[in-house]
């Protein structure tokens, strides 16, 4: 049976769900070059895929302000939906945007059972099945819900009004208004920069000014005034970072508290927006130790209502049982490019490789290059940006489209945030490290397959990874194991064959745009930056700049 998930709006996307298991995942970010852009995913699903048998299509975000150009029913590809599923209505289902969220947190994990915390900015907070509306609480939006999940059904228990709690808002506002940075389209919500000032800052020196508004609605924040503050220094920005980051994690510790004191489960599943700040997430480990197991969805954003709307159909509606995942759920959904089609890109791409001759550099072009090449290259300090499988789902590059470097280097993040990355200094790079290899590099032994979590390097190993500690000491690392990308897994253990270390400094590929989805946008990226080489590893073609 195929379903397909859409979701218009912000962070359109489409997935489609085959026997229960994600095949596709595609965001509308990833092939227009926007952030977070708007669209219609119905549209979008016609122009990108060729299936024809579809059994059902399912929004996962059905709002209640009456944005109708957000409902598929008002697509102009709504007829073609119809006529895949023999004009029957019925088959066509709404699910609520919080419900799908909790759904692929809860059945992305391999938990039994788990309680289920959804944290954003806010979604319609309505809870739909078989195309109705079974439950509302009297309450229309929300951004803070929690549910029961056991076995192959979630269920609702508390929906609280936005008006009472909205971190995601708080954020975006400030994200926005005191720091002057991009909260959407086109550029995308830049609050992962806020995250990383936060760590350089005071925590307490304007930690009231937040706690107070997350803690109380009718109080409104001095945006006006923080703005200013930060305006003033540097150290002044990440001070004010650092409150609004401490202020965050103490409401959430606080709400936690209360629902694991309420509520008896030793497995916590986070999604919505705010399940991205991996820092907060982390600290559930330590606030709570009767919890055993945090997990995070791969997709917590909007973008991953689309999978999980589909996924609460397979199995809360229609039944299903759930889905074994050996290690993780993959990420790796995005459609996979044939050596003929990588081939035919850097053909109609010569004209524009050729600009590099004015730039005093010449590119040389490898077949049949192997790993062993590559890694000697990474060792002597090049950045190489890798492409193969299918891209990644999420705003997290895990291997298949990722820069790779050498995190033994002490002038490697500069040189990346300066020459490739185009962003700030103070902005960190992850670690991506052996699965088996965590114990004994970092201060706790857990999964985080999609960078979800921030962990403490071990002191007496941080000096030999520079690279990747951040100013606390912390790695947002991705733990890799053979399952979940045997070509990733692989690499990195030649390299620590190599070295002695079982870690890669691991971006995104891209440079202030979203990830690179096809081998143009490879080319293009590797073109616009000083990104030394380019390996399409699933064909052994690499492309490499040497100076003239």
């Amino acid at each position: 049976m195929k379903i397909v998930g859409l979701l218009s709006g912000h962070d359109c996307s489409y997935c489609v769900l085959e026997d229960g298991i994600p095949k596709i995942h595609n965001e509308l970010e990833r092939f227009i070059r926007e952030k977070e852009p708007p669209g219609d995913s119905l549209e979008f699903f016609f122009q990108q895929n060729k299936e024809k048998d579809i059994d059902y299509f399912v929004s996962g975000d059905l709002q209640t302000n009456n944005d109708s150009w957000k409902n598929p029913r008002n697509s102009d590809y709504y007829p073609r939906a119809l006529d895949m599923i023999n004009q029957d209505e019925s088959k066509f289902i709404d699910i609520g945007h919080h419900q799908s969220h909790a759904a692929n947190a809860f059945f992305s994990s391999n938990y039994d059972e788990a309680l289920i915390v959804t944290l954003d900015g806010g979604g319609g907070a309505k809870i739909y099945e078989d195309g109705k509306i079974v439950q509302s609480e009297g309450v229309d939006f929300t951004a803070l819900t929690v549910w029961f999940g056991e076995k192959n059904k979630i269920y609702p228990v508390e929906i609280l009004d936005h008006r009472i709690i909205n971190i995601g808002t708080l954020w975006r506002k400030s994200t926005v208004e005191i720091f002057g940075l991009s909260g959407g389209h086109p550029y995308g919500n830049q609050a992962g920069t806020v995250m990383a000032m936060a760590t350089n800052g005071n925590r307490d020196k304007y930690f009231e000014s937040f706690y107070q508004s997350l803690s109380n609605s009718s109080l409104v924040i001095d945006f006006k005034n923080l703005k200013r503050i930060a305006g003033r220094s540097e150290q002044d920005a990440f001070d004010v970072a650092a409150g609004l980051q401490a202020a965050t994690e103490k409401k959430v510790q606080e709400i936690l508290s209360m629902l694991i004191e309420k509520y008896d489960y030793k497995n916590l599943c986070l999604s919505g927006g705010v399940a991205l700040n991996s820092v907060m997430a982390t600290k559930i480990y330590d606030w709570f130790p009767e919890i055993e197991n945090v997990f995070v969805d791969p997709v917590p954003y909007d973008g991953g209502l689309a999978i999980g709307s589909a996924r609460y159909l397979w199995h809360h509606i229609l039944d299903n049982p759930r889905i074994e995942w050996k290690d993780n759920a993959s990420s790796y959904l995005g459609k996979k490019y044939s050596k003929s089609e990588i081939k035919k890109t850097l053909d109609t791409s010569e004209s524009i490789l050729k600009e590099l001759d004015k730039e005093n550099c010449e590119l040389k072009f490898h077949n049949d290059i192997d790993d062993e090449y590559i890694l000697d290259l990474i060792s002597k300090q090049k950045i190489i940006s890798v492409y193969g499988g299918g891209s990644e789902s999420g705003r997290r590059a895990l291997g298949n489209r990722s820069i790779l470097c050498d995190p033994t280097s002490p002038d490697m993040k500069d040189i990346i945030n300066e020459k490739v990355k185009h962003r700030q200094w103070f902005r960190p790079f992850a670690p991506s490290i052996l699965r088996e290899d965590v114990k004994d590099w970092f201060e706790k032994d857990i999964d985080s397959p999609y960078m979800s979590f921030v962990l403490k390097f071990k002191e007496k190993v941080r000096e030999k990874v520079p690279a990747v500690v951040h100013f606390d000491g912390t790695g947002r690392l991705q733990t890799v194991t053979e399952n979940d990308n045997k070509w990733y897994y692989n690499f990195i253990k030649k390299f620590k064959e190599k070295t002695g270390v079982p870690i890669l400094l691991n971006t995104s590929f891209n440079d202030r745009e979203p990830i690179v989805e096809t081998p143009e946008h490879a080319v293009n990226c590797f073109l616009g930056t000083n990104i030394d080489g380019l390996y399409f590893y699933d064909v052994n073609i690499f492309i490499e700049k040497v100076k003239k």
